[in-house]
């Protein structure tokens, strides 16, 4: 089951009958954090949950369900479909735009990040088995790659290796944003974890 499109659909059902993730909690019984994960792919919902969401949406659970499970060749998102995605492990501040929606299925997972400037904190340094590539689409941002440290601006570039540990900073004092494509173990989230 592609478990990212399952998100998608309810978002858009949600949107399509003007709830806000407030109201379908009231209406479907669940919290709207539940809510917000269950949108943001980071937790599956259970059948109860699907039926109570479905009912709150007016629709069937069959209906909520269609197409989840067909192969896609192709997937257009639209700027104004394309949401942040919520971080709730993640002290860096950072917000993570999915540019398509990704499953166990795909090999790579593109995504927009915004990068708030540092207080000194900055994230924590990460890998994973793939390679990674970045692209500094506005502002100034510090790249730290095993003891090396390399600073980028809009439209330098850069192809790694993930399973070195690496890191993403803003040495700056506005917002920076950055394209993340990563490729690797599609088994795995394909999301930065910084």
């Amino acid at each position: 089951m592609n478990l990212d499109f399952l998100a998608q659909r309810i978002r858009e059902f949600r949107k399509k009958r003007g709830f806000t993730l407030e109201q379908l909690a009231e209406r479907s019984q669940l919290t709207q954090s539940v809510l917000s994960k269950v949108e943001n792919s980071r937790v599956t919902p259970s059948l109860v949950a699907l039926s109570r969401i479905a009912d709150a949406l007016g629709t069937t659970l069959s209906e909520l369900m269609k197409g989840v499970d067909d192969e896609r060749k192709i997937l257009v998102v639209s700027a104004k479909e394309r949401e942040a995605a919520e971080r709730n492990h993640s002290p860096s501040g950072m917000i993570y735009r999915p540019l398509a929606p990704t499953s166990r299925d795909k090999r790579m997972g593109p995504y927009v990040i915004e990068v708030p400037p540092e207080d000194g904190a900055g994230a924590e340094a990460w890998s994973r088995e793939g390679e990674a590539f970045i692209m500094v689409l506005k502002g100034l941002v510090e790249l730290d790659y095993g003891n090396e440290r390399y600073r980028l601006r809009k439209g330098d570039c850069v192809y790694l290796d993930a399973a070195e540990k690496h890191r993403i900073l803003n040495p700056g004092d506005r917002v920076a944003e950055i394209l993340w494509v990563f490729s690797g173990d599609h088994s795995a989230k394909m999301e930065p974890e910084f």
